[in-house]
């Protein structure tokens, strides 16, 4: 054939386009672009939009660093302190309780209950909680309370400094 001439019937082959408008997105993708397009279409309540401010990065670290001393303690740690008591009592010092270290607690019916009793001295909620109707009542109860309280970027960093 010579240059220049097409085959008969044959047409051009299309250029590679851009498809991916017309993916089947995984759900959890098209949920968060959904929300993001309803949180700048709506007025956001009060309530909610509290969550959009954060701790800054530097400050969360240093809260991070905090909780980290708090952690509950390990088995290890557990069976180390109990052992300890265990030596004092055969050697025949009496049987004095060990002192559990103050830890940190997580959960939000834990940490609730703690709130309503006035036993908590700071409480951390994650920004990203999903759905947010389960925290989205711990700032008023905290205000309410007394409790100091604090929003930190990420229930995975939140998670990370909690038991």
């Amino acid at each position: 054939m010579p240059k220049g001439k097409k085959a008969k019937g044959k047409k051009d082959i299309q250029p590679k386009r851009d498809l991916t408008r017309f993916v089947k997105w995984p759900r959890y993708i098209r949920l968060q672009r959904q929300r993001a397009i309803l949180y700048k279409r709506l007025k956001v309540p009060p309530a909610i939009n509290q969550f959009t401010q954060a701790l800054d990065r530097q400050t969360a670290t240093q809260l991070l660093k905090l909780a980290h001393k708090y952690r509950p303690e390990t088995k290890q740690e557990k069976k180390q302190r109990l052992l300890a008591r265990a030596e004092k009592k055969a050697a025949g010092k009496g049987d004095v309780p060990t002192k559990r270290p103050p830890v940190l607690r997580a959960g939000v019916n834990t940490v609730t209950t703690l709130v309503e009793n006035k036993k908590a001295q700071l409480v951390v909620i994650a920004h990203d909680v999903d759905p947010i109707e389960l925290v989205v009542f711990l700032p008023a109860l905290c205000r309410k309370m007394g409790v100091p309280y604090c929003i930190i970027k990420g229930k995975g960093q939140a998670g990370a400094a909690g038991p």
